[in-house]
């Protein structure tokens, strides 16, 4: 590589490092959504980018706490993640956020307000069936609804309404995290921000 290649490349890399963005990971619940966003955020540092994972258990302990399942509620919820999400990607932040986010309605109002302000948004639906995130079930949740403990699981016994056009759709049944990581990895990369 000739020396005017090489500081092109190391530009395109600073650029692709200070760019924020929000990449928005939704799914149901046990999807693989914080694991897959854990993975990419550790290569992702690995590269020199700030980033950081809004992790939807998280935000509810401590931005939402009060908050219930109500469709008003979740609402609610997800737009005050948006907000942190934008704010934190206009200062040249990568940021996950593994979250539900289970009604278009809010995820839209998400996307408008990343467009107003101009900060990126990627969603990327996690696309797992829910005999998989059923299986998994790694909090419980699945059995505990079946069970009947508790009710309004979304895409069980509450709604869950898939992106009809997100920006990726990562089908993670039959593949390792290492595989959708890999995806969504050189996904952020062909769109300049990895």
């Amino acid at each position: 590589m000739t020396t005017a290649h090489a500081r092109a490349a190391g530009d395109t890399a600073a650029a692709a490092r200070a760019r924020g963005a929000t990449v928005w990971l939704t799914g149901l619940p046990s999807s693989g959504k914080t694991t897959l966003a854990l993975a990419l955020a550790e290569r992702l540092r690995a590269g020199g980018h700030r980033v950081e994972v809004l992790d939807g258990d998280e935000i509810r302990e401590f931005l939402s706490a009060g908050l219930g399942f109500s469709r008003q509620d979740r609402h609610t919820n997800v737009t005050r993640i948006g907000f942190v999400a934008q704010l934190l990607a206009s200062h040249g932040v990568k940021v996950l956020v593994p979250v539900i986010a289970p009604y278009a309605d809010s995820r839209a109002a998400v996307r408008a307000r990343h467009t107003a302000r101009g900060t990126e948004l990627l969603e990327v639906h996690v696309a797992t069936p829910v005999g998989l995130c059923s299986a998994r079930d790694v909090k419980g949740l699945y059995a505990r609804q079946a069970a009947g403990e508790i009710s309004g699981l979304t895409g069980v016994d509450d709604p869950y309404e898939a992106p009809e056009s997100p920006e990726l759709r990562i089908q993670t049944q039959g593949r390792s995290v290492a595989e959708s990581a890999a995806e969504l990895h050189t996904f952020l990369t062909e769109r300049g921000l990895a």
